[in-house]
């Protein structure tokens, strides 16, 4: 059994017996559809996850409490405008309660005092309310920007000693989490809807906004939210005027795309997230081989609609056609969906299409960039088969840097594929640096400059590369290896109390990714807090025993040699050993 901190949620719905009692089939389905359109999507948005449904309730774990208390406050608030017309006899309102304390994990369930606290908390809390302990309101004071009422110390069922108990007071928002917006025109292109009857059309959607985000990028004058971000909105019902403050961003692109036999229709809406005001719309008819001129057309639009200066000169020199042929085009794009899945299996099946697509067409940089960027991923993740596969990823990135032109997607991977060739670091990091010159706005060329700048011991600027790719892509589900570069470059720096203190607010989100616990276990050490090294060294076992102390030292190529000492050094201290 595997003992954790954790921060639990326990939901019930207030007079279900009831409810069932008038109407028990209608209520059983409204139940459902508030769990399959509410409850379900907000879990997973804050990173939780569903132990168990009860009958009239759940169980969910998250390993921030912020995470678990913004989530619960976001579900009593849509589920009070969902009821808004609802007859008194027919509401569902849930009851929540939030605690956070140590659980026992034994298969898929949990256990223990934090578990039963926090469904005795639920117990006391108001139809449509939330009750939480006072361990979970003082770690979300100060954070969430929410009211808290103490109730005093209650008694509660089978719990040994007396709980303080505070309840969040009604119409309370959690709002003081949202991004101030930056000093230029911000937007955010959220994922176009697929209207073409056919579910696989789905890549095809989700390739136009990627080009349209990569578009927009290229003016130094915005500043444009990266696309891993934006795509944590796909499926999902939306506000925009929350999505602008969750992104801290002005502006949202939002469309359609329908796509039948050799006709396209696609529809954009550029939208102020501030007033929820449409700025502008725009229908495009044509072939799928027009696709290139759309894109083009709905830059042009939704950049003259918020930056009316700016000159035709900078139109013309953003405009980039990334291939001639729309059947490699396709190829790529479906490469793309495997790609951000980052598993073996997906980015063996990215590599074969990115290959079909430089097939169809030998002068596509990107494709040549993304596939040397495939192995270097199985380089990372030690799942090449042979030397064969370095000598490939040599020769695309290579080819990628030589095609690329004004291409910054083929400089930042082809660059980040080079670095990792012995001889070439240098090489590399320039491209990634000519990406960055090209164009400001991409979240991947300034996280993969950050690693570039930590290994060769510039932790500063880093910290700093690392900080401007957070904040383009500040929903990223891979936000934890920037996080992991931003403590190991306070480590590097000497800063070993702000590593260890960030390296905690990691855990708490990521306890099981092993790059974070290795920079931690480093940090603690540093940082004289033993105790905390040696738990997080004894998880490392846990999830790997093959030869530990190296591989750590392995996945942290650092360019000087004592950088490399102190790293090795600090995980031996910390009790890490081959």
């Amino acid at each position: 059994m595997e003992r954790r901190l954790a921060a639990i949620l326990a939901a019930d719905v207030a007079g279900y017996s009831r409810l069932m009692g008038i109407n028990e089939e209608g209520t059983h389905q409204s139940l459902k559809a508030h769990r399959r359109e509410l409850v379900e999507p907000k879990i997973e948005r804050h990173r939780g996850r569903i132990i168990k449904n009860t009958g009239d309730g759940f169980l969910a774990e998250f390993m921030s409490v912020v995470d678990a208390v913004r989530c619960a406050t976001e579900i009593q608030q849509e589920m009070t405008a969902r009821n808004s017309k609802v007859p008194d006899d027919k509401r569902i309102d849930f009851r929540i309660g939030v605690h956070q304390g140590d659980i026992i994990v034994d298969s898929e369930d949990i256990f223990g005092d934090g578990v039963n606290v926090a469904a005795r908390l639920e117990g006391i809390a108001d139809p449509g309310g939330i009750c939480v302990s006072a361990r979970v309101q003082e770690d979300v004071r100060g954070t969430l920007d929410l009211r808290f009422d103490d109730i005093g110390e209650q008694h509660l069922k089978n719990i040994q000693r007396p709980v303080r108990v505070y309840r969040i007071a009604s119409g309370s928002k959690p709002t003081a989490a949202f991004l101030s917006l930056p000093d230029k025109p911000s937007i955010a292109v959220l994922p176009f809807d697929n209207i073409s009857g056919d579910p696989q059309q789905d890549y095809f959607a989700d390739g136009i906004v990627e080009e349209i985000i990569t578009a927009l990028s290229r003016f130094r004058q915005l500043f444009v939210i990266a696309r891993n971000s934006s795509f944590t909105y796909k499926g999902r019902a939306i506000d925009v005027k929350q999505v602008g403050r969750e992104l801290g961003v002005r502006y949202v692109l939002e469309g359609s795309v329908r796509r039948a036999a050799n006709r396209l229709r696609i529809t954009a809406q550029l939208i102020d997230a501030k007033t929820g005001g449409h700025l502008l719309a725009n229908r495009f008819d044509g072939t799928p081989e027009d696709i290139f001129d759309f894109q083009d057309q709905v830059t042009a639009s939704v950049v003259g609609a918020i930056v009316p200066k700016l000159e035709e000169a900078e139109f013309n020199r953003t405009k980039f056609k990334p291939t001639e042929s729309l059947d490699a085009y396709d190829c790529y794009l479906r490469a793309m969906m495997s790609f951000n899945q980052w598993t073996s299996e997906s980015i063996a099946e990215a590599l074969k299409l990115f290959q079909k697509a430089i097939e169809l067409d030998p002068e596509f940089a990107s494709a040549h960039g993304q596939a040397a960027w495939c192995y270097t991923r199985r380089k990372q993740f030690r799942w090449m088969k042979d030397r064969r596969e370095m000598v490939e990823l040599e020769r695309l990135a290579r080819r990628a840097i030589a095609l690329a032109k004004d291409d910054a997607v083929a400089l930042y991977s082809g660059g980040w594929a080079l670095v990792h060739v012995p001889g070439s670091f240098e090489e590399g990091a320039a491209a990634i640096n000519r990406a960055l010159t090209l164009n400001p706005n991409m979240p991947n060329a300034w996280h993969l400059s950050g690693w570039t700048k930590l290994y060769v011991g510039e932790p500063d600027k880093a910290v700093e590369h690392f900080a401007r790719a957070m904040r383009l892509n500040p929903l990223d589900p891979y936000f934890q290896t920037m996080q992991t570069g931003t403590i190991a470059a306070h480590l590097l720096a000497g800063r070993y109390e702000l590593s260890s203190s960030l390296a905690e607010a990691a855990l708490q989100q990521h306890p099981n990714s092993l790059p974070v616990l290795r920079v931690a276990a480093a940090s603690y050490a540093l940082a004289g807090k033993m105790t905390e090294a040696k738990n997080v060294v004894t998880r490392i076992c846990q999830l790997d025993r093959a030869s530990p102390l190296s591989k750590a030292v392995d996945f942290a190529p650092f360019r000087r040699p004592e950088d490399i000492s102190m790293y090795r050094d600090a995980l031996r201290k910390a009790g890490l050993s081959n």
